[in-house]
C-alpha cells in the first residue's frame, strides 16, 4: 500500500471516479460475515447506524467496513477518520485491518483515540483558541494544584470548597461543551455560587501557562469549528469517512465535535449498542445514540443481532430484563446454538453464605464435579455492582487457598483507605508500630510539613525511639507549634486512648474501630467542612470528590469484616497472614471485577451477586439519575442505566450464567433485610433454573417470601419440583444446608426488632435521653447517665459502667419482647 505523510493527508482530493472502478479487491473478507455485518460493511455512502448487541461481531463488522473501503479504492488511508475511547482498541483496529488486507497499514494518521486525534488537530490550530503549538497537557494533579491556587486567590475556604469538587464541577462542564461565558443558569449556584467565575479564571490561567487538561482537548476543537467555518470546511473535505466505535459512549462534546465534521460527506458510520450504555455517571449521553436517524436524516440502520458468544439461555434471560427499557432502539439477540444450561437463580441468607457457595462452586466447577467439563479458573468471573462487595470474596478465597485476582483496582485489603484505616486499628492495639504512625501521622491533615516530619525522624534516630515517643520530645521541646502542635498533642492522647479501651475491654471490637474511624477525624476526610449556617439547616454533608462515597462504603464493609472476629488483634493477624498468600502470576486464576470494568470481556462462567433492592439496582445511582419523558411516559434514567448494566453482566457469560442474592445483610453489627431486586422479576421463567434448597425462604424468595406475589421467575418452581431442582448438584446434599436454616433463623431473632432493618449512618447522632432504659447486645440492659453527641455513658444492670456508641443500643421497651 502507498504511505502518506501526515502533510499528503492535507493535499489529497478524492479518488478519481475511473480509478475507483478498476479497483478489483480481493473480497476474500467479505465470506466470513453475515447477512447483517455484510449489509453494514457494504453500505459505504450516506450515515450508517451499527447497531450491534453483545458478542454479535461489531469490531469484525467495523475493521471490515474499514479495509473494504481501502480495498475497494472508495477512500485512501488518510481520507478516512476512525475513532474509538481507548488506545487498546485502536490498536486492535488497526491490527484487525492489516490483517484482513494482508499487509500492515501504514498512512491513517486519523485512527486513534478521541483525544489523540483532537490532540493533533489542536497543535496544527492552537493559535485560534490563545495557544501556542507546544501547550503541555496537565494530568489530574497538576490540575488540582492549579486550581487549588485559585481557590486560594478568591479566598475561599478550600476545606469547606475542595478543589477536587471543582475539578469534578468544570469537567462535567467541558464534557457538555459548556464554556465559561456559557454555563447555563440553572448551574449559576455551583460551588458556592463562584463555580462560573473560578471556570474563567481556571482557562485564563491555563492559557497564561500555555496548558490545557484532558477536558479542553475536544472542548477547544469544538470551539474552534464553531468560530473558524473554514477550518471547519477543510476537514468536512479531508474527512470523506468517518467511524465511530461504542457510540453510545460519547458525551456532548464528542457527539458535537463528530456532527460538525459529518455535516460535509455525511458518510459517518457509528457502532455502538444503546443496551450497553452504562457510563452516564461520567458524562456519556445514551441520547446520542438514540437521536441517530433524527440526526442525520435518511440513515441506514442495520441491526447486528446474531449472537456468538452466548447460549439461548442466557440470551433469553438478557433479552427479556433488557426489554423493560423504554428509551431504547430495540433489538433481539439470537443464536444458532441449542444447547447450554439454563440462567440459575440462587437465594441465601446472608453474604457472607453467598461468598461461601461460590467459593465451592468455583472450586467444584474447577473439579468438574458439577456434571460439565472442568473449567479452568480463568474461564471464571465475579462481576460485582460495587467494589467494596468484593471483600467477603476475597476473605473467602483467601482463606479456601483460592487464587483471585482484582481486575481494574487494587484488591480490597490493599485500598488506600483500607490501608489507612489498618493502620489506625494498629495503632490502637500497638502503640509502638512506627509503620503504622508514619503512614498515618498526617492522614488526614495535621499541618505536619516536611520540616516537621524531618524533626521527629531526626529525633527518633538520636534518640533510638519510635516515631511517637519523638513526636512527644518533639512537643516537650517546642519543636511542634502552633496548629501542628496542638493536632499531633491531640492525636497522641487519642492513641492513648484507644490503647487503653483496647487493654480494658470497654467497647466491642466492632465499636472500637467505628470510633476511631471518626475520632481521628479519617471519616470527616471525605467530606467537606461544613459552615455553621449548614449545620444548623441540618444540610447532607457535601462529599470532597467523587470518590469519597465509594471510598466511605469500603471503610464499612472492611468494620462489617470484624464481626467475624473476638477482636481487633485477631482481625489484624489474620489480614497479615492472608496477605502473605500469595499466588504465581503465571498461575491460573478467578477474576473479580466491577460490572462497569467487565464491559467488553467474556468468560464461560459468570457469577453476578447482590441482586438487591438498593444494592443493585443502585439506589445511589437512581436517586441522582433524575427522569425524563419518553413516549409521554416518565421514566428513571438511573434505573434505566441500571438495566443495562444487568444486561452488560448477564450477556458476559458464554456458557454458565449464575445470579444470586442475600436475604440479610449485616451492616455495623446490625442485620438489614434486603428485598431481592426487581430485574429477578424480569427474568423469564422457561430460561431459569432456581436453585434455592426448599425451606430457605418459607417454600419460595422474591416477593413470595416477603409477603407479596411470586416473581414470574419463581412462579411454578415451588415445592416439590423446586425440591427436585434445588437438589441436582452435590453441593445442596451436605449437612451445611441444615446449619445455614437453623443459624439464619438463630441471626434474625438474635437481633432487637428495630435493629433488623436498621441501617446505620456514621453521622447519626444520638436520640436518646438520660435516664432512659436501654437494650445493648453485649452488656444487657441499663440506663443512660451521659451523652456525648452519639456516644452515651451507660450504668449497665450487670456489666457495670460503660461508654457505647448510641447505634449499638435500642430502647429497653423494643427489646423487652425479643427472646435473647
Amino acid at each position: 500500500m502507498n504511505s502518506f505523510s501526515e502533510d499528503d493527508a492535507f493535499e489529497a482530493a478524492a479518488m478519481p471516479l475511473s480509478q475507483r472502478a478498476m479497483a478489483r479487491p480481493n473480497a476474500a473478507y467479505l465470506d466470513s460475515l453475515n447477512p447483517a455485518q455484510r449489509e453494514a460493511v457494504q453500505t459505504l455512502d450516506g450515515p450508517v447506524l451499527m447497531l450491534a448487541g453483545a458478542g454479535t461481531g461489531k469490531t469484525k463488522a467495523l475493521t471490515t467496513r474499514i479495509a473494504h473501503l481501502l480495498a475497494t479504492g472508495t477512500a485512501r488511508p488518510h481520507e478516512i477518520l476512525a475513532v474509538t475511547f481507548t488506545n487498546k482498541a485502536a490498536r486492535e483496529m488497526k491490527n484487525r485491518i492489516g490483517g484482513l488486507m494482508g499487509e500492515a497499514v501504514e498512512g491513517m494518521p486519523w485512527l486513534g483515540t478521541f483525544h489523540s486525534v483532537c490532540a493533533k488537530l489542536l497543535r496544527r490550530h492552537a493559535e485560534l483558541v490563545g495557544l501556542k503549538s507546544s501547550f503541555t497537557i496537565l494530568d489530574t494533579d497538576d490540575q488540582i494544584r492549579l486550581m487549588k491556587q485559585l481557590i486560594v486567590a478568591a479566598g475561599i475556604d478550600e476545606k469547606r470548597w475542595p478543589a477536587r469538587m471543582l475539578s469534578g464541577i468544570i469537567d462535567g462542564w467541558k464534557n457538555k461543551a459548556i464554556t465559561p461565558e456559557n454555563v447555563p443558569v440553572a448551574d449559576s449556584g455551583a460551588f458556592d455560587h463562584k463555580g462560573p467565575q473560578l471556570y474563567a479564571a481556571y482557562q485564563r490561567r491555563l492559557l497564561e501557562l500555555n496548558a490545557v487538561d484532558f477536558g479542553d482537548i475536544l472542548l477547544h476543537m469544538v470551539v474552534i469549528f464553531q468560530k473558524h467555518p473554514d477550518v471547519l470546511e477543510q476537514y468536512q473535505r479531508w474527512f470523506r469517512y468517518i467511524l465511530v466505535d461504542e457510540y453510545q459512549d460519547t458525551n456532548v462534546a464528542q457527539y458535537m465535535w463528530l456532527r460538525l465534521l459529518a455535516a460535509g460527506h455525511k458518510n459517518i458510520c457509528c457502532v455502538g449498542d444503546d443496551d450497553q450504555s452504562i457510563y452516564g455517571w461520567r458524562g456519556a449521553e445514551v441520547g446520542n445514540i438514540l437521536r441517530f436517524e433524527a440526526d442525520f436524516p435518511g440513515a441506514h440502520v442495520v441491526r447486528l443481532e446474531e449472537n456468538y458468544r452466548s447460549t439461548p439461555h442466557i440470551l433469553a434471560a438478557a433479552s427479556d430484563v433488557i426489554s423493560a427499557n423504554k428509551g431504547r432502539l430495540g433489538k433481539t439477540l439470537f443464536t444458532s446454538r441449542t444447547d447450554g444450561e439454563k440462567v440459575r437463580l440462587i437465594g441465601h441468607w446472608d453474604g457472607e453464605e453467598e461468598a461461601r457457595w461460590i467459593g465451592e462452586e468455583v472450586e467444584a466447577m474447577q473439579r468438574g464435579t458439577r456434571g460439565l467439563n472442568p473449567v479452568g479458573l480463568d474461564a471464571m468471573a465475579i462481576l460485582v455492582r460495587a467494589s467494596h462487595q468484593m471483600r467477603a470474596f476475597e476473605d473467602r478465597f483467601l482463606s479456601i487457598g483460592l487464587p483471585y485476582r482484582v481486575i481494574g483496582g487494587p484488591r480490597f485489603y490493599e485500598r488506600m483507605e483500607i490501608r489507612d484505616a489498618m493502620a489506625y486499628f494498629r495503632l490502637a492495639v500497638n502503640r509502638s508500630d512506627q509503620l503504622a504512625f508514619d503512614r498515618v501521622v498526617n492522614v488526614p491533615k495535621r499541618g505536619m510539613g516536611p520540616k516537621g516530619l524531618a524533626a521527629i525522624a531526626e529525633i527518633a534516630r538520636d534518640n533510638e525511639i519510635g516515631s511517637i515517643d519523638a513526636v512527644g520530645i518533639a512537643l516537650e521541646r517546642g519543636l511542634l507549634k502552633g496548629k501542628a502542635g496542638h493536632a499531633m498533642s491531640e492525636f497522641l492522647q487519642r492513641i492513648e486512648q484507644w490503647n487503653l479501651q483496647v487493654a480494658a475491654d470497654e467497647y466491642t471490637h466492632i465499636e472500637l474501630a467505628e470510633l476511631i474511624l471518626e475520632e481521628s477525624g479519617y471519616i470527616d476526610s471525605f467530606f467537606a467542612p461544613q459552615s455553621d449556617e449548614e449545620i444548623e439547616r441540618s444540610e447532607p454533608r457535601k462529599h470532597k470528590d467523587l470518590e469519597a462515597p465509594g471510598r466511605l462504603e469500603n471503610l464499612k464493609e472492611l468494620v462489617k469484616a470484624l464481626e467475624n472476629f473476638e477482636n481487633l488483634q485477631g482481625f489484624l493477624e489474620h489480614i497479615s497472614l492472608v496477605m502473605e498468600n500469595e499466588t504465581d502470576e503465571a498461575e491460573e486464576k478467578v477474576s473479580i471485577m466491577t460490572l462497569h470494568a467487565a464491559k467488553g470481556l467474556e468468560f464461560p462462567a459468570v457469577f453476578l451477586p447482590g441482586w438487591e433492592d438498593g444494592l443493585f439496582p443502585s439506589q445511589r445511582g437512581m436517586d441522582e439519575g433524575g427522569t425524563k419523558m419518553v413516549d409521554g411516559e416518565r421514566i428513571s434514567i438511573g434505573l434505566e442505566e441500571e438495566r443495562r448494566l444487568a444486561y452488560v453482566g448477564i450477556t458476559r457469560a458464554e456458557e454458565v450464567c449464575t445470579i444470586s442474592f442475600a436475604s440479610n445483610r449485616r451492616v455495623y453489627g446490625q442485620w438489614q433485610s434486603q428485598m431481592p431486586s426487581r430485574f429477578i422479576d424480569e427474568l423469564p421463567p422457561d430460561h431459569v433454573e432456581v436453585l434455592t434448597p426448599p425451606g430457605l425462604y418459607g417454600g419460595g424468595y422474591g416477593a413470595a417470601g416477603m409477603g407479596g406475589s411470586a416473581s414470574p421467575a419463581i412462579a411454578g418452581m415451588a415445592g416439590s419440583d423446586l425440591h427436585e431442582k434445588a437438589h441436582k448438584a452435590d453441593v445442596y446434599n451436605s449437612p451445611g444446608w441444615k446449619r445455614l436454616q437453623a443459624r439464619g433463623a438463630q441471626r434474625r431473632m438474635s437481633q432487637p426488632s428495630e435493629a433488623r432493618n436498621m441501617t446505620i449512618d456514621l453521622d447519626a447522632v444520638s436520640a436518646f435521653t438520660e435516664g432512659e432504659r436501654v437494650f445493648h447486645q453485649k452488656f444487657g440492659y441499663g440506663e443512660v447517665m451521659g451523652i456525648e453527641g452519639d456516644k452515651l455513658l451507660i450504668e449497665f444492670d450487670k456489666a457495670g459502667s460503660k461508654h457505647v456508641v448510641a447505634r449499638f443500643v435500642v430502647s429497653a421497651d423494643q427489646a423487652d419482647d425479643v427472646p435473647f
